[in-house]
């Protein structure tokens, strides 16, 4: 790990001192629980395979932590802060830390909207790794968000709620198994990678956290390619603009798919999916065109599966808007 700065990392006391400073009191409503452990921030670092070579985006920086010991990599790090305060106090804790001067900066925004232009009007590169300790009450949303709005990440290193991190990491056909399992799996490879206790967060929060690391599928390399590529020669899109609207639209119905198949679990998906489709024969028609047993759950189902299903879909779109 690369440190010639000798950068400092953050323990309990120099956490519970930039508190004080900014007369912080974390708040439950942006998920404010502050890592104050070296060893665990190296952890996820390394958990990420963070190298000089990355050009990291970190959500909810905080008060810095993660951010030093991402730094120590001689990775590029743009920190998305929402809140003001941590936003203007984050450059001066970096330089007080021994970080000055390094290849950093921060974008005072919240992540459900931050956007690749948001980057470019800061002089940032587009990020290639997401590393952050995701405020648990948005950790879902957020990171949807990012990995549709940033192509260019292909390797993410999350932490959050242990239970956030079990479904994501889920299978198909286990209980916990459903919409965020469907959707993570649609970028990339979903793993759990550690499991993090309460003691080394300032305020401890009530239950454990985990970590997930999501490597993202290349372009024409996700285990469903053929698929796609066997439905696109009907109409071959001449342009990348076309194929980009294509892409958009088959993550837009697997979403769609996957959020109406799970709203009530204990349905059939015949049943479950009669509403988008129309009517339960319809439903059962896309359901057997796909291969897919109508009588099934949607906890029965991969991703793979889901897209599957989403390419019939818009197949049957397409021939009844001819």
């Amino acid at each position: 790990m690369v440190n010639e700065r000798k950068i400092r990392l953050l323990g309990p006391n120099e956490i519970r001192q930039l508190a004080e400073e900014l007369d912080l009191n974390p708040t439950k409503k942006l998920g404010q629980n502050f890592v104050h452990d070296p060893n665990t921030v190296r952890k996820i670092v390394k958990a990420a395979d963070v190298s000089a070579a990355d050009n990291v985006v970190e959500i909810g920086p905080g008060l810095g932590s993660l951010t030093l010991a991402l730094l120590e990599t001689g990775a590029s790090v743009t920190a998305v802060e929402i809140d003001p305060r941590l936003a203007g106090k984050l450059p001066a804790t970096l330089a007080e830390q021994g970080a000055e001067g390094l290849d950093t900066a921060v974008i005072l925004k919240d992540a459900m909207v931050v956007t690749a232009e948001d980057f470019a009007n800061g002089g940032r590169p587009l990020p290639t790794a997401l590393v952050a300790n995701l405020p648990y009450n948005v950790s879902v949303p957020v990171l949807l968000h990012m990995l549709e709005e940033f192509p260019s990440i292909d390797r993410v290193l999350v932490m959050v709620q242990l239970e956030v991190a079990d479904r994501l990491a889920a299978t198909p056909g286990s209980k916990i198994y459903g919409v965020p399992s469907v959707k993570a799996g649609f970028y990339g490879s979903v793993n759990r990678a550690a499991t993090i206790g309460k003691n080394v967060f300032w305020p401890a929060p009530k239950i454990d956290s985990g970590l997930v690391r999501i490597d993202r599928y290349a372009e024409g390399e996700q285990p469903w390619a053929e698929i796609v590529r066997e439905a696109g020669e009907d109409t071959e899109s001449e342009d990348t603009e076309s194929e980009n609207t294509e892409s958009e639209a088959l993550r837009r119905e697997v979403f769609a798919l996957a959020d109406a198949a799970f709203l009530q679990r204990r349905k059939t998906l015949r049943a479950a999916l009669s509403g988008h489709f129309g009517s339960g024969q319809a439903a059962e028609e896309a359901l057997r065109s796909a291969g897919i047993d109508p009588t099934l759950r949607g906890e029965k189902l991969s991703t793979q599966q889901f897209v599957q299903l989403a390419v019939t879909s818009l197949q049957g779109s397409q021939r009844g808007a001819r």
